[in-house]
C-alpha cells in the first residue's frame, strides 16, 4: 500500500497550514499530525512496534489535551508531513508482516475492548483517515475557496451557476 497517504497541502504558506479554520480549531497540519500519531499508535504500538521517533505530545501526555491536533511553532510543515509519511511506512511494514488476525492491544480503549486484531485496527484507520481527509478537504476549501477537482474542472461561470442553484435550493426554506 505504499503511496496511499497523500495530503493536498501544496501551494499553502505556513500560516494557512496552521491556522484554525473552524470554531473547534481544526487546521491542516493538526490533521496531519493527528493521523501520524494514529498510524504509529494503532498500526505500530498496538503490536509492540513502537514509533522509531519521539512524539512529544504522546511522550508528555499532552495528547489528551488535544496537543496532537495542532502544530507548535517548533514543528515545521516539512517535519509533520514527513512524520505522516514515516508513520505510514511504519504501518505498511506492520500490515505486510502480520496477518489480519494478529492480536493487538490498545491501552487507552475500555478494558473489555483493549485486546483486538490487526483487521479491526485497519478498519479503524480507514475510518479515521476518511473522516479526517474530509475535514482536510473542507479546511482547504475554507482557506483557498477551491472545491477540489470538481471546482477545477468547471469554468468560473459554470461554477457560479452551480453555487447559485445550491443557494436557491437553501433559500426556498427561509
Amino acid at each position: 500500500m505504499p503511496g496511499r497517504r497523500r495530503v493536498r497541502l501544496d501551494g499553502l504558506n505556513e500560516y494557512d497550514l496552521r491556522r484554525p479554520v473552524t470554531p473547534s480549531g481544526t487546521n491542516l497540519l493538526g490533521l496531519v499530525k493527528h493521523l501520524a500519531g494514529l498510524e504509529y499508535g494503532y498500526l505500530g504500538g498496538s503490536f509492540d512496534r513502537p514509533a522509531p521517533e519521539p512524539l512529544s505530545c504522546y511522550d508528555d501526555g499532552s495528547v489528551w489535551d488535544r496537543a496532537d491536533m495542532w502544530a507548535t511553532a517548533d514543528e515545521t510543515s516539512a517535519y509533520l508531513i514527513g512524520l505522516y509519511q514515516r508513520a505510514g511506512a511504519h504501518a505498511d511494514r506492520t500490515i505486510a508482516e502480520l496477518d489480519l488476525h494478529s492480536p493487538g492491544h490498545v491501552e487507552h480503549w475500555p478494558e473489555d475492548r483493549r485486546n483486538t486484531t490487526l483487521g479491526v485496527l485497519l478498519i479503524r484507520m480507514v475510518a479515521e483517515t476518511a473522516q479526517h481527509a474530509g475535514h482536510a478537504d473542507l479546511a482547504r476549501e475554507m482557506i483557498d475557496g477551491r472545491g477540489g477537482p470538481d471546482h477545477d474542472s468547471l469554468d468560473e461561470a459554470t461554477w457560479r451557476q452551480y453555487l447559485e442553484a445550491v443557494q436557491a435550493a437553501a433559500d426556498s426554506f427561509r
